[in-house]
């Protein structure tokens, strides 16, 4: 192969070095240090062809005395080779000669194997000050960045041209001015002083700026850098000014932050007014200058509003408003008034597009719309309004309400940017309302439920006073299950019951209904408190064995739970003995105050709540003062957020011995001892004051077990009654008298006892030592018994049969004549 002569070489080089014609040599080498690749520019740098020097090892390249051919292969071996050598380098041309130069080698990743450098230099080029003083020139004047230079005094001596575009004034009329005289403000005074601070030490500095700037819509934020200008003895001769406007990325930020604010600060709480209270205020100041939030009235109830857009003309509730001011001054509509929007008004306009629409005051159906309300266009006028938002709120696909966004304080309108963020956040503080709205109507709905389970009335009775009380929880923690109840029974006897049973929602509520019917119905049985407490357990846990049943169903489960975590205080107290027996499952012990006014916890066994089906059931019997008060409640009364039980016991005791002007008073006084102003467990609070018969409303005869002694009893009964006022009830009395008498001789053993009451009701009873019960039968045609309690049942209010410990008692209820 001949060497090419030098002139045709010279010119291959000269013409390998010009701009934009390969004026870098690339080398590739491999990780032993081959040449793989050479480029065009590499030739003509060196003289060798691509296909004289790939396969070569690149050392060969390198001139005997170059420091580079030892210190390269070193590095190379070490264990953690770098991932970039530079440095220069003598290399050898084909012809022989040398060349001195800078080479760059980096490390990169191959495909055929390990490791490999990419070896690139500059081809050497002739140095025109001219042309580099000129590209200099021009990248001052048209590069990206925004600078300004200043002598000592701080007087503009050169702008670049975006300056110059940015300000709106030209580098004549800012040439010789300061920044604060071309851009007046407290901002660029704080930058001046800066600039001062550069030019006594000769230390650069940094500094963000925001400002207004004629002809920009709103305030631009720039990231500035100060450095000083040394002349040739280093002395400081003035200051460059670089500012890069930042007003773009610092705007969306801001955006990011607010809707990240908002994620966290919007949906707190499942309370309508507060979750769309929370918009408001997140939206004011930082989006707008005055926000108001509007729901559809069955919205704002808890109810389900209908699919689709409101139609034309809709009625809003004003549920939150937020300003810039103190108050809301700006308000034409406070919080829960409601107002008609016509289809022309941005509010109707933006529910019916189903999407946010910027408007300006000035749009014809805006102004029309301020027009036809007087006060609206007053307060338009008195503050400046001129651009607004109008966001519908839609979640799940239904419409809720509407969110308006407006300015009057600061200039700039709203854009197409303000938009998208103002529907971002509504949207998610849509979904939040619509939860506060579903969870509303679902505590509506257990409300209901639980109110209607829960006895309206008291019924009245000459056993006791009474009054009662029942606080549901916050909504927060959701209605519960507790109730009472007040149950007549035999004997002018009454029943009081406190239940709870655990947990929150319709179904904790429908369960305390079918406890509290099936209370009633075992208390219709008139079994003691021990046994029908025993008899519920028992009830519940069956309920419970079917709810398990359906172990898949996670609403089967929930109601097993409810189930279980029943408690129940019953107590039954006769006024004509004065005797109360109770018993609990689980239950908080009622409160005893006596007549002298010492108020005591009752010491009763506690039993285990119902549904365990563990421990049998214990009931104590009290004999009670006249005028004895008992307060039955559930432990939301003394389990508190604010205290601990002992100290909430004793609360009650001391409020309970105090006096009061009623019972109903003191159910009040409690409560407002006890309770926060929103428990997180509902209360219900049961009083009861012991009332006793009178020897005057209750007679009482022991009678023989002889036949003939009917008759007498018959005319005693009679004789009573006329003492009694009631000769017209005389008749009927001595026929059931003379039934039940009849029967207990017949069937019965002795001792038989016959007694008469006078309470709200004529009451007949026969009690006899036997416990066997009669049964209500049809007799036959020629059936010679079976007609007496058929006859009784016919003549009577009603009538049973309860057992004693003794036996068993027969009773019968003749309502009161009227006068």
């Amino acid at each position: 192969m001949t060497r090419p002569d030098t002139p045709r070489d010279e010119r291959s080089v000269r013409s390998d070095v010009l701009p934009g014609k390969g004026a870098t040599a690339k080398a590739t080498v491999d990780g032993h240090g081959i040449v793989t690749q050479w480029n065009e520019a590499a030739r003509g740098l060196l003289g060798y062809l691509p296909a004289e020097i790939v396969g070569r090892p690149a050392a060969d390249l390198l001139h005997a005395a170059s420091p580079a051919r030892a210190e390269v292969p070193a590095a190379l071996r070490s264990p953690s080779p770098p991932i970039r050598l530079n440095g220069r380098a003598t290399l050898l041309r084909r012809d022989g000669s040398t060349v001195e130069l800078g080479l760059l080698a980096h490390r990169r990743a191959s495909t055929a194997g390990p490791p490999e450098w990419l070896v690139v230099s500059a081809i050497p080029r002739p140095v025109h000050a001219v042309e580099d003083e000129e590209l200099m020139r021009r990248a001052l004047l048209q590069g990206p960045c925004t600078m300004a230079v200043y002598d000592s005094g701080l007087r503009l001596r050169w702008a670049h041209h975006d300056l110059r575009r940015v300000l709106g004034l030209d580098q004549e009329e800012m040439r010789g001015l300061r920044l604060s005289e071309f851009l007046p403000g407290p901002d660029t005074e704080a930058a001046e002083r800066t600039m001062r601070r550069v030019l006594e030490t000769g230390e650069q500095r940094e500094l963000d700026l925001t400002t207004p700037i004629p002809g920009h819509p709103r305030p631009l934020a720039w990231s500035i850098g100060i450095a000083p200008l040394l002349d040739d003895e280093g002395r400081v001769a003035g200051v460059i000014l670089s500012a890069h406007d930042m007003t773009g990325p610092r705007t969306a930020r801001q955006r990011l932050t607010l809707l990240n604010e908002a994620s966290v600060r919007i949906g707190s709480t499942l309370d309508i007014d507060r979750t769309a209270q929370e918009l408001a205020d997140v939206a004011a100041p930082a989006l707008a200058d005055f926000v108001t939030v509007d729901l559809l009235p069955t919205v704002h109830d808890g109810g389900e509003p209908r699919p689709g857009s409101p139609g034309d003309h809709v009625l809003l509730r004003r549920v939150a408003a937020q300003s810039v001011f103190p108050g809301c001054p700006e308000a034409v509509l406070r919080p829960g008034q409601v107002a008609a929007y016509p289809d022309f008004s941005p509010s109707a306009e933006c529910l019916k597009a189903e999407r946010g629409l910027l408007h300006r005051m000035i749009d014809a159906a805006v102004a029309r719309w301020a027009d036809e309300d007087p006060a609206r266009a007053a307060m338009i006028r008195r503050f400046g309004f001129h651009s607004m938002m109008a966001v519908p709120l839609r979640a799940r696909g239904i419409t809720l309400g509407v969110a308006n966004f407006s300015r009057h304080r600061r200039p700039e309108p709203f854009e197409e940017d303000d938009l998208l963020l103002a529907e971002e956040m509504t949207a998610r503080a849509a979904v939040c309302v619509d939860n506060a709205r579903r969870y509303t109507h679902e505590r509506h709905t257990a409300l209901a439920l639980q109110r209607s389970l829960l006895p309206r009335t008291l019924p009245p009775s000459a056993a006791v006073e009474l009054a009662s009380s029942y606080r549901p929880a916050d909504s927060r923690s959701g209605v519960g299950g507790d109730w009472f109840d007040v149950i007549r029974l035999a004997g002018a006897r009454v029943a009081l019951v406190v239940g709870d049973v655990v947990g929150h929602g319709v179904r904790a509520s429908a369960a305390m209904g079918r406890l509290r019917t099936a209370v009633r119905t075992l208390a219709d049985v008139d079994l003691p408190p021990d046994e029908l407490l025993t008899h519920l357990d028992d009830l519940i846990s069956h309920l419970t064995a079917e709810s398990e049943s359906g172990a898949g169903d996670p609403d089967a489960a929930e109601a097993a739970y409810a189930q279980v975590g029943a408690t129940c205080l019953y107590a039954v107290y006769d006024p004509v003995s004065r005797r109360c027996s109770l018993a609990r499952a689980g239950h908080p012990p009622p409160v005893l105050v006596t007549p002298d006014g010492t108020a005591t916890l009752l010491d009763l066994p506690g039993g285990p709540p119902l549904g365990l089906g563990s421990l049998p059931f214990e009931a104590v019997d009290l004999e009670l003062p006249e005028g004895s008060l008992l307060a039955l409640y559930t432990d939301g009364l003394i389990e508190t957020r604010c205290q601990d039980v002992d100290k909430a016991i004793d609360t009650l005791r001391r409020t309970l011995a105090r006096p009061a002007d009623s019972l109903d008073g003191l159910c009040r006084m409690v409560l407002a001892k006890l309770l926060p102003g929103h428990p997180a467990d509902d209360v219900a609070l049961l009083l009861a004051r012991t009332r006793g018969l009178g020897a005057d409303q209750v007679a009482t005869w022991e009678l023989p077990n002889d036949p003939a002694v009917v008759a007498r009893a018959r005319r005693d009964a009679a004789e009573r009654l006329a003492a009694w006022g009631f000769e017209e009830a005389a008749f009927t009395m001595e026929l059931v008298v003379s039934e039940l008498v009849t029967n207990a001789i017949r069937h019965a053993t002795p001792p038989i006892r016959l007694r008469l009451i006078h309470d709200r009701a004529l009451i007949c009873e026969v009690s006899d030592s036997s416990s066997t019960s009669p049964h209500l039968r049809r007799a036959r045609a020629f059936d010679e018994g079976g007609r007496g309690l058929l006859l009784v049942a016919q003549l009577t209010e009603s009538w049973g049969t309860r057992q004693t410990a003794t036996g068993k008692t027969i009773w019968a209820e003749l309502a009161v004549p009227t006068p």
